[in-house]
């Protein structure tokens, strides 16, 4: 193929998107045809893609446009750093899931019928949340009282990045296995690939109408090439360990810029899925919306790539390549300290970067 006929870098981002907004589609269709139910629960600040079905259900997107549907009900996110039920409450997994519950009661007594509940097994959007332990098994048994699914959007954190296991949903313990998983992006390095996997009677049950499923890339020996060959160098290359060990030196050495920086006002992940909360003040919590913003700039001009997240902009959120090394590691936190320590020296817009820890 000539240069000029190849796909353009940001048509293959469009297309890597628009598969993995498939994905959450088909589970979307899966879950409705297999309990016969139309409405959704899922959590505050969600995203899961870019089709129209998928904004409906993604308050990070619908809050901004068309506002939320009469099928779609919203559950706090499970965030023990600044949501409702802290760290210093006895169960906070019962907490945030009663508060399922009772989302689900409410849209039950309007007449609403549950067919899922839907969230990334970590949600990213949201602020690089760790869910506490036990949430999603306890979630699953309100969902499907109700007659639901338990759908886990495992688009961004599967695939070993999580280091302990091999899907991020398996941190929720060994006896949690949810009913629909979708899967993307990383399952193909940057290639367009997207998988969703069923337990047998979702499967069924969405066979037994006749209505195929058909894509007119499904299939496509190119792409299932890929996929095989990130499997295979996930497997040779031990990058699943690799996580493991690399992300939690990269915890250490950001838990130590915590103790150095007052902004930092917590560090929060497992493996390669880290985020790094900026606050205004340790008292309230208030994000650091426009110091975030200052940081990654100033990264940027460092040669370091970061983002933020979180309904304030203020999480630095990392998820690096899962090839990403000790020494990748020990240089991103020293320009990151370099940074700080300047912001506190110049800055001072806060009262985190007036403090002297």
């Amino acid at each position: 193929m000539a240069a000029d006929q190849r796909p353009k870098a940001d048509t293959l981002a469009l297309r890597q998107r628009l598969i993995r907004s498939e994905a959450n589609d088909l589970a979307l269709r899966l879950a409705r045809h297999y309990t016969g139910h139309q409405d959704v629960v899922v959590l505050d600040h969600a995203y899961h893609g870019h089709l129209s079905s998928l904004i409906d259900i993604s308050p990070y997107k619908f809050r901004n446009l068309d506002g939320q549907k009469e099928w779609v009900h919203v559950a706090p996110l499970p965030d023990t750093y600044r949501g409702p039920y802290r760290e210093d409450h006895p169960n906070p997994a019962m907490a945030y899931a009663n508060e399922v519950k009772r989302v689900v009661s409410s849209a039950q007594e309007k007449g609403r019928k549950i067919a899922a509940f839907f969230a990334e097994s970590l949600p990213s959007v949201g602020g690089q949340i760790i869910p506490p332990a036990g949430y999603f098994s306890q979630v699953a048994e309100h969902i499907r009282k109700a007659g639901g699914v338990f759908v886990a959007d495992e688009i961004q954190v599967g695939f070993g990045r999580v280091g302990k296991h091999f899907w991020a949903f398996q941190l929720q313990g060994k006896d949690f296995v949810p009913d629909i998983v979708t899967m993307g992006k990383s399952i193909g390095n940057g290639h367009p690939v997207a998988c969703v996997a069923a337990t047998q009677p979702v499967a069924r049950a969405f066979e037994a109408t006749g209505v195929e499923y058909f894509n007119t890339f499904g299939g496509s020996p190119v792409s299932c090439a890929v996929g095989l060959a990130v499997l295979n160098v996930l497997e040779k290359e031990q990058l699943q360990d690799h996580a493991t060990s690399v992300g939690s030196f990269l915890m250490q050495l950001l838990g130590q810029q915590k103790i150095k920086h007052p902004i930092v006002g917590d560090v929060r992940g497992v493996g390669l899925f880290i985020g790094v909360d900026l606050i205004k003040d340790e008292a309230t919590r208030t994000p650091a919306t426009e110091e975030a913003a200052y940081l990654v700039s100033r990264l940027k001009e460092n040669y370091v790539l970061l983002s933020t997240d979180g309904p304030g902009r203020n999480i630095l959120k990392f998820k690096p390549p899962m090839c990403f090394s000790l020494d990748n590691a020990r240089q991103v936190v020293a320009k990151l300290d370099a940074i700080l320590t300047d912001m506190e020296e110049k800055v001072r817009s806060c009262e985190t970067l007036r403090l002297q820890p």
